[in-house]
């Protein structure tokens, strides 16, 4: 870890002892079954202890406010005789009325719950004004015994809470309900929580600031400084990237092809375990063979980490990597602008293929290949792929500002953002949003999703774009678009994008689009809206020096903290620590989007002089390598070949973009993937560590090219 070291001492960041924490003691005081929580002296909440069945009441034990006042409860039972008993839970009173709720997952109706398997930084959390109260499971005793799983529950309109032992079921993906049929196996049974209540009288009110604090530092930089998720350095699966992509599986990752006149090439989207050359029977293509440039999976982003690796390695191999990059460039170049108006996906059909009996998908060739967009699109308001969306136009052009800017001078980047640009201007309400898709001739916005934390994107790249023309209506036009964020989406933490509800979790879209869930009194939401947002902030306060931007950046990063993996649980059988899930409606631990993340929480370490986001940071980008399939990883490459036994060295380097998506594994490999998505998985961690290596130092990448 003396990288971190390094990285802090760089920064002249403080310790955790200069932190000055408002959290101030909590009174826990007795009244029978009930314990009454008192603050500044009054009363704001009580918990009641409950009975295990032939055990009674349970020994409580209250712990002594630590150094930041939070206090421990423990609660156990001496289980005599195996007991049958549906739920065991501690049931927590509100003694306020709150005006804001937040826990890490939805439990939308009376039954669902916030399951332990969503439990990457778990607290309840309840405010109103100043004050603030929050209960956060003691995850040194959590999941431990898999017989009786921890749960956490939360109801806004009866102003409850609750902490407990429950089964749960998944009725739909991804959302967990109670089930019965849990037993207690004789012996001790353990719950256990911390609480802590602060007030927090900043002008911009940060209700997680406390809590995401708390949980790393207790949690989270212990596991950081002895290693994990990833001990060593992190070269060795950069390498392990790209031989994968360009030697092991090229054959079906690699595509090169003539577009137009123009030779362009890429990684293909997605690739499945079929096409390894270890296969045992005939592939098959799991989706259309395609490449994207699309928020999630953008070539042009994955094909500026190939360029830094090749300049990082230098000779003849260096050189063929960034040719190969170049390739991926001159492909972004060739979508066709039409009045500053670009789509996002080139692909070409499959057609159904009978071998051996059995009916197969297979592509079509690349001289049948169209323009399209994404297609996660809100087609129940009749948005089809054949829509622009305005996000992945954006982040498209500010990659290649970037590129402008670091990698090449090539005037033709600049030209097309720029084009890109004056369109976008065009675009922008008289509230300063953006919309979010464009009709397909008329590049009208259409019925939904115009007024979303997307526009932050929008905002970004157009900063970025003002730096590079020094034309102040860019910058004016972004500062526009990011007050309005700050007016309208940050405050309600209506984290809306187009993958909260047209990815794989569909729930709520038909009545919950723009409205808070009653029960939780909080909207579904998605961490790519919060991530560009901070992003967006972060990027306003550099261009302005206004410090307000700073701070509603600051809330919304440590919004996002509590999205992160703090913990490595008895429940998730690969490294866990420094992953980040997807939504509050979602299951997957160790989503590739960390590696998006990793380098602007080192910016926010710089900007605010909080080494935990170094950590953070530092975690986020070893956690995007967790899922790679290599000798570096024994115990992942041991879980892979527990669920593809024929998998060997030519597969060294496939990644799946997460872990334990449907909420459910298992020591068996319960969680494991099918595929890999260059663009959103090895190929994206590899641009990360690259960037990072280039704007940081040498971090955990080693300084000299290794030999092959």
């Amino acid at each position: 870890m003396a990288a971190i070291a390094l990285v802090c001492a760089a920064l002249g960041l403080c310790s955790w002892a200069c932190r000055r924490s408002a959290v101030r003691p909590i009174g826990v005081e007795r009244q029978g079954a009930e314990y009454r929580l008192v603050y500044e002296g009054k009363p704001i909440g009580l918990f009641a202890a409950p009975e295990l069945a032939a055990s009674g009441l349970p020994r409580i034990e209250v712990g002594e406010a630590d150094e930041a006042g939070w206090r421990r409860v423990r609660l156990s039972w001496d289980v005599s005789r195996a007991v049958a008993q549906d739920e065991l839970s501690v049931r927590f009173d509100v003694g306020f009325d709150p005006d804001f709720w937040w826990a890490p997952h939805l439990a939308p109706e009376q039954g669902y719950v916030v399951a332990q398997h969503v439990f990457r930084s778990p607290a309840v959390i309840v405010a109103r004004g100043p004050l603030t109260l929050a209960v956060v499971p003691d995850l040194d005793i959590a999941g431990k015994n898999s017989a009786n799983p921890w749960f956490l529950d939360y109801d806004a309109v009866n102003r409850k809470m609750w902490l407990g032992l429950v089964k749960t079921e998944i009725p739909e993906h991804v959302l967990f309900r109670k089930a019965p049929g849990m037993t207690f196996a004789p012996g001790r049974v353990e719950l256990g929580f911390y609480i802590g209540a602060f007030s927090d009288r900043g002008e911009v009110r940060d209700p997680w600031r406390e809590v995401a604090a708390f949980l790393w530092k207790r949690w989270g930089s212990p596991l950081s400084v002895k290693g994990e998720p990833i001990a060593g350095r992190l070269e060795p699966y950069v390498r392990r990237t790209y031989d994968w992509a360009f030697h092991g599986w090229s054959k079906y990752v690699w595509q090169e092809f003539d577009l137009g006149g123009r030779r362009v090439g890429a990684p293909q989207f997605i690739v499945n375990i079929s096409q390894s050359p270890n296969y045992p029977g005939p592939w098959y293509q799991r989706e259309f063979l395609s490449i994207w440039n699309q928020a999630w999976f953008s070539s042009l982003r994955s094909a500026s980490g190939l360029y830094r690796y090749g300049r990082f390695l230098g000779g003849a191999e260096g050189e063929a990597l960034q040719a190969k990059a170049r390739l991926t460039k001159e492909l972004a170049l060739a979508a066709p602008m039409t009045d500053g108006i670009f789509p996002a996906v080139i692909g070409t059909p499959n057609e159904i293929v009978e071998i051996g009996g059995q009916e197969l998908r297979r592509p079509r060739g690349w001289d049948e290949a169209r323009w399209s967009n994404s297609d996660r699109t809100p087609e129940d308001h009749g948005i089809t792929p054949d829509w622009f969306h305005v996000l992945d136009m954006s982040w498209t052009a500010l990659l290649m500002l970037r590129w402008h800017d670091e990698l090449e001078k090539d005037p033709r980047l600049l030209d097309y953002a720029r084009a890109y640009g004056e369109r976008l201007l065009a675009l922008q309400d008289d509230r300063g949003f953006f919309p979010g898709w464009l009709h397909p001739v008329t590049h009208a916005p259409g019925p939904v999703m115009n007024r979303t934390a997307e526009t932050s994107l929008s905002a970004t790249f157009l900063l970025k774009l003002a730096d590079a023309t020094g034309e102040a209506r860019f910058r004016q036009a972004a500062l526009r678009a990011i007050d309005a964020v700050v007016a309208d989406i940050v405050p309600d933490g209506n984290w809306l994008d187009f993958e909260t509800y047209w990815s794989c979790c569909a729930w709520g879209r038909d009545k919950y689009l723009d409205r808070k869930i009653e029960r939780n009194a909080m909207h579904k939401q998605n961490t790519l809206s919060m991530f560009w947002t901070a992003e967006a902030l972060l990027a306003a306060h550099k261009a302005t020096g206004k410090r307000r931007y700073l701070d509603w950046g600051r809330r919304t990063i440590d919004e996002l903290s509590m999205a992160q993996q703090v913990w490595q649980p008895p429940f998730i059988y690969v490294p866990a620590l420094g992953g980040f899930g997807v939504m509050n409606a979602d299951g997957e631990w160790n989503d590739s989007r960390e590696t998006l993340f990793a380098e602007l929480f080192l910016d926010y370490a710089k900007a605010t002089g909080e080494p935990a986001y170094t950590e953070r940071g530092m975690a986020a980008l070893k956690a995007g390598f967790v899922m790679m399939y290599c000798p570096e990883n024994p115990a992942v490459k041991a879980m892979w070949e527990k669920v593809y036994p024929w998998f060997g060295p030519a597969d060294y380097g496939f990644t799946m973009e997460n872990y334990g998506h449907g909420g459910v594994t298992s020591p068996e490999g319960e969680g494991m993937g099918v595929f890999t998505i260059y663009d959103w998985g090895n190929g994206a961690a590899a641009e990360a560590a690259m960037r990072i290596l280039d704007h940081y130092g040498p971090l955990e990448i080693k300084e000299s090219p290794p030999k092959r």
